[in-house]
């Protein structure tokens, strides 16, 4: 029940947001992959608050998000309905994704709280836009980017099953460190 809540809450937000910033008349393709993605992401919430976490089920829910992350991008591009709601859409629900992963392994598993890092860190960033707001201004597109965010949620996918070691969230958490590093760097050498 609580997924459910969640999921109707975020379907609302995203009505009210595309009637907005939505610049295409259809809901498209895209975004229904995006939004199942959401789906899966808030359906990992019921099994925390029963006690379960971690595991083969919330590891395979995880990949099935993981893999879907590609198709909407691509769904996108190839029937010209790209917009910077869809992706700020995508990037949200990378984000929820990433807590909730990194609750579950917090939860299920040896590495403790560094997992915090992997769950957290782009949500501080958003708060310090509130304190520092030159923080907010658009970032260019960035492979580098994209390739830290998979392989962030791809290593707290990975630390949902027994025997990975607590290091790959040390490693994993270094990387997304060190790209919002060079964020904060590119941003602050551009700020007015």
């Amino acid at each position: 029940m609580p997924s459910l809540v969640l999921l109707l809450a975020g379907i609302a937000a995203i009505t009210s947001l595309m009637a907005r910033h939505y610049p295409h008349p259809a809901f498209g393709w895209a975004n229904t992959v995006t939004l199942v993605r959401l789906g899966l992401a808030v359906s990992l919430v019921t099994p925390l608050l029963a006690g379960m976490p971690a595991g083969w089920a919330v590891a395979l829910l995880g990949g099935v998000a993981l893999a879907l992350d590609g198709v909407d991008g691509w769904l996108a591009r190839r029937h010209g309905r790209t917009s910077a709601f869809g992706a700020r859409f995508d990037m949200e629900v990378d984000s929820l994704l990433s807590v909730v992963l990194a609750v579950h392994a917090m939860l299920g598993g040896p590495a403790g709280p560094v997992l915090l890092v992997l769950g957290l860190t782009r949500y501080v960033f958003v708060a310090a836009t509130w304190a520092l707001p030159w923080l907010a201004a658009p970032l260019p597109e960035s492979l580098r980017r994209k390739a830290v965010c998979v392989l962030q949620l791809a290593t707290l996918i990975l630390l949902q099953l027994p025997g990975w070691p607590p290091a790959l969230a040390l490693a994993a958490s270094a990387a997304l460190l060190w790209s919002f590093a060079v964020d904060i760097l590119w941003l602050a050498g551009r700020r007015a």
